[in-house]
């Protein structure tokens, strides 16, 4: 990908701008769930806001607090390895940053796996979407864990590819906003299987995405060979 963006002037020219234009796309994408995570720990730290719905938070708020703060770090910091100008101006940013990224990754995973098992169900969430819930945290584990092991092998197209996927699964929370527009404009279609089905899909959509920038690479490293 280097060797691509390095060699035509006219490439040169546009990657500042494409590289700021996707890292502006995944931050905006991240900006809603961090508002509203902001929110909770603003709840949880004062005390006040406490409902039935919300109730399972203040009675143990330290899940939740690492969730929302590990988020927030992995969503932030993981966009901007997604500019290749940038890293390549910054060669030692993707090394810092990946010591960031994985320890606040594994957190994302493990907090949202621990609150998936043992928090009381909010209404609307039923078995399809805990079982959702379970998969979608364990896959993102895998993800990191290959990554780990793909870099101690210097195999870096794996590695690359495996963060993506696990960046991926965990921003699907900022396109869940905009899977949930049915939910909020049409109140008569919310139950636990509609819930399920607009929370898996901000998964899917997400996934399908990182597969498809992964094959896009794959096929300008080929170029490139």
């Amino acid at each position: 990908m280097a060797t691509i963006e390095t060699t035509s002037p006219r490439v040169q020219r546009l990657t500042p701008n494409r590289d700021w234009f996707i890292v502006g796309g995944l931050l905006l994408l991240s900006t809603v769930p961090a508002l509203g995570g902001s929110v909770r720990v603003v709840q949880l730290t004062l005390e006040i806001g406490a409902t039935a719905e919300n109730a399972r938070f203040f009675a143990q708020p330290v899940p939740v607090l690492v969730h929302i703060f590990a988020a927030v770090i992995y969503s932030m910091i993981g966009a901007f390895q997604f500019a290749p100008n940038f890293r390549l101006r910054r060669p030692e940013w993707h090394r810092v940053a990946g010591w960031i990224l994985w320890p606040s990754g594994l957190l994302v995973a493990l907090s949202g796996l621990w609150m998936t098992h043992y928090y009381p169900w909010p209404e609307f969430d039923g078995i399809l979407l805990y079982w959702q819930r379970i998969f979608i945290g364990s896959l993102m584990l895998y993800a990191l864990f290959k990554a780990v092991l793909s870099i101690n092998t210097r195999d870096f197209q794996a590695h690359g590819a495996w963060m993506i996927r696990a960046y991926a699964i965990a921003l699907g929370a900022g396109t869940q906003v905009f899977t949930h527009l049915p939910w909020l404009l049409f109140p008569e279609i919310r139950g636990e299987f509609s819930r399920a089905m607009m929370m898996g899909a901000g998964w899917i959509i997400n996934i399908v995405v990182a597969e498809l920038i992964i094959m896009r690479m794959k096929r300008r490293e080929t170029t490139i060979l």
